[in-house]
């Protein structure tokens, strides 16, 4: 049986999760700014309590983005220094798919809606709709101003809003059935989505895992905003 382990570092919580002999554990925190010094101590508490070892561990799944750069690049960094140590495939997990699938968890809502506050007035945007236990996307990724912001072309039945993004919601004309404007990635849906990856085979080289931003310009001069 495989062991998996996943993180998150892309918003303001900070969260590990583990697949090992079968069981999930995971640890979460919301701790700004704090990412960089407490992710590696997180890994190994989670492993210790599990009673294993990073060699044990067959993947590494992360939150590639959409999200803050900052947290993006420190799970980059801490990912890829771990996989190649220790010479293990990686897999990369959209941000926005691991916050529908917690809503999925948690609401159990099929269809979410799922936005990020991207800062600089806008939102980052996908939609989701569940599958076999798995939340996959309807149409594209985005970054885009609030107002522009939609439901799938022919989307009907109930949908959930979650995530940071809904702090616009005013502003965002979708119509919903509930919503968590507080909601924030957690590994443990990103670890579920993993398991789904890594059973298809969708695992890849750590030197190949890019963060995925959406917005062309991760950093705009006050002068060009």
């Amino acid at each position: 049986m495989s062991t998996l382990l996943a993180l998150d570092t892309a918003t303001e919580a900070c969260s590990v999760a583990l697949l090992h002999d079968g069981t999930v554990t995971s640890h979460y925190e919301v701790i700004p700014r704090l990412h960089a010094q407490k992710l590696l101590p997180m890994i190994q508490q989670l492993l210790s309590d599990a009673g294993t070892t990073l060699q044990a561990v067959d993947a590494i799944a992360f939150g590639r983005g959409p999200g803050a750069f900052t947290g993006v690049r420190i799970a980059i960094g801490v990912v890829q220094g771990l996989a190649f140590a220790l010479e293990r495939p990686v897999l990369p997990v959209s941000n926005l798919a691991v916050l529908a699938q917690r809503a999925l968890r948690e609401q159990g809502a099929r269809q979410v809606a799922a936005a990020i506050d991207a800062r600089m007035d806008e939102v980052y945007w996908g939609c989701y709709r569940e599958t076999d236990g798995e939340m996959r996307l309807v149409g594209a990724e985005a970054v885009l101003p609030p107002e522009a912001a939609a439901l799938p072309s022919g989307a009907d039945g109930d949908w959930f809003g979650a995530g940071t993004g809904w702090g616009y919601g005013e502003r965002i004309a979708v119509s919903l059935t509930g919503q968590d404007a507080s909601m924030l990635p957690h590994a443990e849906d990103l670890l579920t989505l993993a398991r789904f990856a890594w059973a298809r085979g969708e695992a890849i080289r750590a030197d190949d895992a890019q963060p995925v931003y959406l917005r062309d310009k991760v950093a705009t001069p006050k002068s060009e905003r």
